[in-house]
């Protein structure tokens, strides 16, 4: 018998809990001609503003050690455009669809966006990026917990699609900050989004990337997200959406043994583009070898040393 890969996160409802990271697989139609886009759990859209966004200058990227730093800057053709030229595509795949959206000057932004994507069935379920280090603010949303609660809290009036409000990995707290989504109405969290980084071309005596600061991920960064995803669990009780440095199903299942109930693959897509499916298909394999019927009982079985 075939083990219960399924996961209920809000009103969503995912055949398996593999995800693909915003920012990381476009709008989808750019892969698929490397895997079947129907098996995956659901998509998360690259970021959506308002209005669209050249992003930033030129170099975006480049690698680290056992990592990716990137200042892409939100890149995107705005919300009009993506209803009408994305979104086509999308619904065609009867896959989950998670849009994931942010503001650029003013957070009533978010409001204009949740309202407007609310009103398409096809959406299943909105990601509020309240975290992207790669904006040019001097703070983000998601550093203070009642920024975090006043923005989810007033999002929630206005839309009843599932909610998912992903945290930054650069507080003193993310705990702190997820209660604060919970309490304000979040379904569910996604985290982490990427470390803030620098990079150095040491022979020209310049940075590597033109911002100068960019956002780090990759398997470099992976410890540090699993260790937010089990403080975050022990705290709130909404379902956690685990991601950063995800690349096998090995290190998939440490963050479902932390506490998540799906996860999210992004960089590993950049020099896999099947890793998703090989994850699905190994968690599977890692349920039958251990005579689980269920995943959901994998969720926060972490066995402590003193235990």
């Amino acid at each position: 018998m075939r083990p219960d890969l399924r996961v209920k996160i809000g009103s969503l409802v995912l055949d398996n809990p593999v995800m693909v990271a915003s920012g990381t697989f476009g709008y989808a139609e750019e892969f698929k001609d490397f895997i079947d886009l129907k098996k995956l759990g659901a998509i998360v859209t690259k970021t959506i503003t308002v209005k669209a966004r050249n992003g930033n200058l030129p170099p975006r990227t480049c690698e680290t050690p056992a990592g990716l730093l990137n200042s892409i800057g939100l890149e995107n053709p705005g919300l009009d455009n993506f209803i009408s030229d994305k979104m086509p595509f999308l619904k065609k795949l009867g896959v989950p669809l998670v849009v994931s959206i942010a503001a650029e000057e003013d957070s009533g932004e978010f409001f204009t966006l949740a309202e407007k994507l609310g009103g398409i069935g096809a959406v299943s379920a909105i990601e509020l990026n309240i975290s992207c280090p790669n904006m040019r603010k001097d703070k983000l949303i998601a550093q203070d917990p009642k920024d975090t609660f006043a923005l989810v809290s007033a999002v929630r009036r206005v839309t009843d699609k599932c909610l998912i409000t992903k945290l930054s990995p650069n507080v003193a707290s993310v705990s702190e900050i997820a209660l604060a989504a919970q309490d304000a109405g979040s379904d569910a969290v996604s985290l982490i989004n990427t470390l803030t980084g620098m990079s150095i071309d040491v022979q020209r005596r310049i940075p590597k990337i033109a911002s100068c600061i960019g956002g780090l991920s990759g398997p470099a960064i992976r410890p540090v997200a699993v260790r937010m995803v089990w403080e975050v669990y022990h705290k709130i009780n909404i379902p956690i959406i685990g991601m950063g440095g995800i690349m096998d199903t090995e290190s998939a299942l440490e963050f479902f043994l932390a506490g998540a109930a799906a996860v999210s693959l992004g960089t590993v897509n950049f020099v896999n583009p099947r890793a998703c499916l090989e994850v699905i298909h190994g968690l599977e394999r890692y349920l039958i070898d251990n005579g689980i019927p269920e995943l959901s009982r994998l969720k926060g079985s972490l066995k402590l040393c003193q235990d």
